[in-house]
């Protein structure tokens, strides 16, 4: 339980997950009907970037911060992620970058839900603080597996559950598939998006397998890589994959991630970006 995110809030990784986390949110939202968002690794919702903690490692500088400054005016596929930055802070002032709940709170509609659930008792407290009062969202202390058990199937009987463990043990992806295996069982129907590193490949390798033989529905798998393999930074790319994948979001991908890419890599010829669907 060492991993503290206030350190890499907003970094590139930040950015691509919580990009297409926003386009996600946009398309539950064409519907009436509501829908739950669970968010099982929620950390503390809002993050100071001037913090000490984020003043040390400046990884937002490279991400969120370049983007920014990279132009004015933005693709429609990052339109709403954009909006809800800039609402958050003071005038051109970069100082908050949103989590992954606060990014979503701010897409919600009135009669939708929202349940997070944070594991570290320190971080547990700040989100908790976070959205004291707010009747749309249920904050709980409890380990984010345990909690796909609890709320799941929700009550709305549409909507998404987000996943974006920290990946501090070395079986997570192993424990990852068992719970979303048992996850899909009983709400086959929800739209699920995964977040992983590019890191131990192999084992990224495994998990690609491992989720064709659960045979899921509408895989979408995206991996975003602005750095190259061999490059000294800690993290050179992540993924993500998602399940019952909404209409169209395999198109919105494919112009949001290669213009991304131009605007976050160092070497625009050295990184790479996919959006491919996985077959069961």
């Amino acid at each position: 339980m060492n991993y503290r995110h206030l350190y890499h809030a907003g970094n590139f990784t930040d950015v691509f997950k919580h990009a297409v986390l926003a386009l996600l949110i946009q398309a539950l939202c064409r519907k009436d009907k509501p829908f739950c968002y669970l968010d099982t690794h929620a950390g503390i919702g809002r993050y100071d970037l001037e913090s000490e903690a984020a003043q040390k490692t400046g990884e937002f500088k490279t991400g969120i911060l370049k983007l920014l400054q990279s132009q004015k005016d933005f693709p429609e596929e990052i339109a709403d992620y954009v909006a809800v930055i800039r609402k958050i802070n003071a005038a051109e002032k970069l100082r908050f970058y949103p989590g992954s709940p606060l990014l979503v709170k701010h897409l919600l509609r009135a009669n939708d839900r929202m349940i997070l659930t944070e594991l570290h008792s320190d971080d547990f407290k700040l989100l908790k603080q976070e959205f004291r009062n707010d009747k749309q969202i249920a904050v709980h202390h409890l380990d984010g597996y345990q909690a796909l058990k609890a709320f799941l199937p929700p009550k709305e009987k549409r909507g998404l559950v987000f996943i974006d463990p920290p990946f501090e043990q070395p079986h997570e992806f192993e424990q990852l598939v068992e719970a979303l295996s048992a996850a899909y069982q009983r709400w086959p129907t929800g739209i699920y998006a995964i977040w992983y590193p590019l890191k131990n490949l192999a084992a990224v390798k495994n998990f690609y397998q491992d989720l064709q033989i659960l045979q899921l529905s509408k895989v979408l798998k995206l991996e975003f890589t602005p750095y190259p393999v061999d490059s000294p930074v800690g993290l050179n790319g992540c993924g993500m994959i998602i399940i019952n994948s909404p209409f169209q979001l395999d198109q919105q991908l494919e112009k949001l991630l290669p213009w991304l890419l131009q605007v976050l890599a160092p070497d625009k010829a050295l990184g790479s970006q996919c959006v491919e669907w996985i077959e069961d």
